[in-house]
């Protein structure tokens, strides 16, 4: 089963950082207590933690590496609660040139489980431009990074879906966890690696880690004179900015190491748009790419901020073949319960696409099973089973009900 049907990287979120200047953020655990333990979900290799905003609203935030300041994804949420805004700005976004609307509201209260944080800087984006929701099958209404990590010590176990924050002064590193050097910069954590090419040669390159994208490695082909693209790839949608989708391609990289760690025959996203490229390198940290939660997920990890450091300890995953998308079927959740699942996409010269598949298609059934009560994930796993599985779907089309059958191929 593949979780990865759309690419969410942290990129559509970097340009907010030069605009979100406000109070010192507040998060502190309370006197006496050394840790605090907060259940998650785990969506598309996401974390998706819970955050009470100004003491009332109940939402559900991603935990992302890759933002400075929090973000609020919808407007309708801060009215609800009558905050204040202190600034109107306009911001272009990474996926294109379109314009959106964004604010600016300060002093801010956020609470998650057994921490809570006063005089937080929120961006709050006029409306849902990225669509998380629709994208991982949940209720996500926001964006939360740098204010927990610079606070505590971060542990993530995505086997136990626990995240542990703990107080710095209390905590010791733990046997069997191998320790990897990292460099926090613009507020994000990075690492070196080695990338070996289908030519056989070596190179080494600098990744953000990005707790914030599901992909497992995304390279910039323009940001080292060695990086190619390798054959074969396919073009594809890799994910969603501001300004709507983003296009790239995806093949596999011979392998990927940093520390003791290999990872082999990568699936690797190369986007298309020079805007991405764009909002690296403008006024932030030079790098080459990133790891995102495909990688993160396979370890239990402890980001150390303060000593510039990643634990990491192999789980169940770590020796999991990489996959991407066979199907070629994106995805979206749609309705008040976000249990309609409607196809957004097709991807041009897959299986699905030669059996007649369409954008608009509601999915019904995959191989006699109704998708009425599954998930979002459970219905990309039916369809992304397993390679040259025969793929029997039920779709509503414009009134009538068709039915459709495709054998899933990998096409890298």
């Amino acid at each position: 089963m593949t979780k990865k049907v759309v690419a969410f990287c942290s990129i559509y979120i970097f340009i907010f950082s030069s605009f979100c200047v406000g109070q010192r953020l507040g998060f502190n655990i309370p006197d006496g207590v050394k840790k605090v333990k907060v259940p998650f979900q785990l969506h598309h290799n996401l974390v998706i933690i819970p955050v009470i905003l100004n003491n009332t609203l109940p939402l559900k935030f991603v935990l992302d590496t890759g933002v400075r300041t929090t973000i609020l994804t919808e407007k309708t949420y801060s009215d609800i609660l009558n905050l204040e805004y202190d600034k109107h700005i306009v911001i272009s976004g990474v996926g294109g040139g379109k314009l959106v609307n964004a604010y600016i509201t300060n002093g801010v209260t956020l609470e998650i489980p057994g921490i809570k944080g006063e005089g937080h800087a929120v961006l709050v984006l006029e409306n849902d431009y990225i669509e998380l929701s629709n994208y991982l099958g949940t209720d996500v209404n926001g964006i939360l990074g740098y204010e927990v990590f610079s606070r505590f010590i971060v542990e993530i176990n995505f086997e136990s879906k626990i995240l542990t924050l703990i107080k710095p002064e209390y905590y010791k590193p733990k046997k069997k966890y191998r320790k990897i050097p990292i460099s926090i910069e613009d507020t994000k954590p990075y690492i070196i690696a080695n990338l070996e090419q289908s030519n056989g040669k070596v190179i080494e390159i600098k990744l953000m880690v990005d707790s914030g994208a599901s992909h497992g490695l995304l390279l910039e082909e323009g940001s080292h004179d060695e990086i190619y693209i390798p054959s074969p790839y396919i073009d594809s949608n890799i994910g969603r900015g501001l300004a709507g989708d983003l296009t790239g391609k995806i093949g596999r990289e011979k392998a990927l190491i940093f520390g003791s760690y290999f990872f082999k025959d990568i699936v690797t996203t190369f986007p298309n748009s020079n805007n991405y490229l764009d909002s690296i390198k403008r006024g932030y940290v030079y790098r080459n790419g990133t790891i995102g939660g495909e990688i993160i997920s396979r370890f239990k990890i402890i980001f150390n901020y303060s000593e510039g450091a990643l634990y990491l300890k192999k789980n169940s995953k770590y020796n999991k073949k990489f996959e991407y998308n066979i199907s070629g079927v994106i995805i979206k959740a749609k309705g008040l319960k976000l249990n309609d699942y409607v196809i957004e996409e097709v991807r041009k010269g897959s299986s699905a696409q030669i059996a007649g598949l369409l954008k608009g298609d509601k999915i019904i059934s995959v191989n006699n099973m109704s998708v009425k009560n599954a998930t979002l994930e459970e219905v990309i796993g039916y369809i992304n089973s397993k390679h040259n599985k025969l793929i029997k779907v039920e779709i509503y089309r414009k009134g009538y009900v068709i039915k459709k059958k495709f054998r899933v191929e990998r096409q890298i």
